[in-house]
């Protein structure tokens, strides 16, 4: 193994809860009711593919671009703050970069909000690669994401990296890509679904990953 690709949402940063309270807000702002459990469990799709699980196509076409920047607002302005990033991450980065390996992040959200968690995550200086929403066409659980990472990294074998995500949607967009992925549930997806969406692997969280890593065949050993 020569590169892992994270997803950072759910991931990295304990942020899940805060996106679904947003979408719910949203929707409400444009007359639309939804349940928060019910959007909870789109979180890892970006808005492109959220969208139409509750709302009808011609209602995307009409006011989509207004209520994803509504939401998007609506975030920053009032959930951001309030993200806080899972145990043992950078411990877990800094290990991964003194075994050889690359390290790549792949989200859904907005450049300048993965700036920002990397900023908060205190991890800035050792990722090599970033992308996202800005890089795709089309958001998980489409492969396009893990496809402009794969085309970040250059003279590394889709063999050779690995996805590490919290939702199914990560796994799906991965194994699309021709890539493997570690699930984690930190996240708040059961196993048994991080399983059947193609994940070799489910761990708790990074902490469990840094605990397990000698263990895993991340390491060189």
């Amino acid at each position: 193994m020569r590169a892992v690709i994270f997803d950072i949402d759910g991931t990295l940063l304990d942020s899940v809860d805060l996106h679904a309270k947003a979408w719910v807000e949203a929707f409400r702002h444009f007359g639309v009711e939804t349940a928060e459990p019910e959007v909870r469990r789109q979180i890892g799709k970006g808005g492109d593919q959220l969208m139409p699980v509750f709302l009808p196509q011609e209602r995307i076409e009409r006011e989509g671009e207004e209520i994803e920047t509504y939401r998007s607002d609506l975030f920053k302005r009032d959930y951001l703050d309030k993200v806080r990033p899972f145990p043992g991450v950078r411990p877990l980065f800094e290990r991964m970069r003194q075994a050889g390996l690359t390290i790549a992040l792949a989200s859904s959200g907005k450049k300048d909000e993965v700036k920002h968690y990397q900023d908060l995550l205190g991890i800035a200086d050792l990722v090599d690669v970033a992308t996202s929403s800005d890089d795709a066409d089309r958001s998980k659980p489409h492969p396009d994401i893990f496809q402009a990472a794969i085309e970040k990294l250059p003279g590394i074998a889709s063999d050779e990296m690995i996805v590490v995500g919290d939702t199914p949607y990560d796994a799906e967009a991965a194994g699309k890509a021709g890539l493997r992925t570690i699930g984690v549930l930190c996240g708040g997806f059961p196993e048994s679904d991080l399983k059947a969406a193609g994940c070799i692997a489910v761990l708790r969280d990074p902490k469990h990953l840094l605990e397990s890593f000698d263990d895993t065949f991340l390491s060189r050993k």
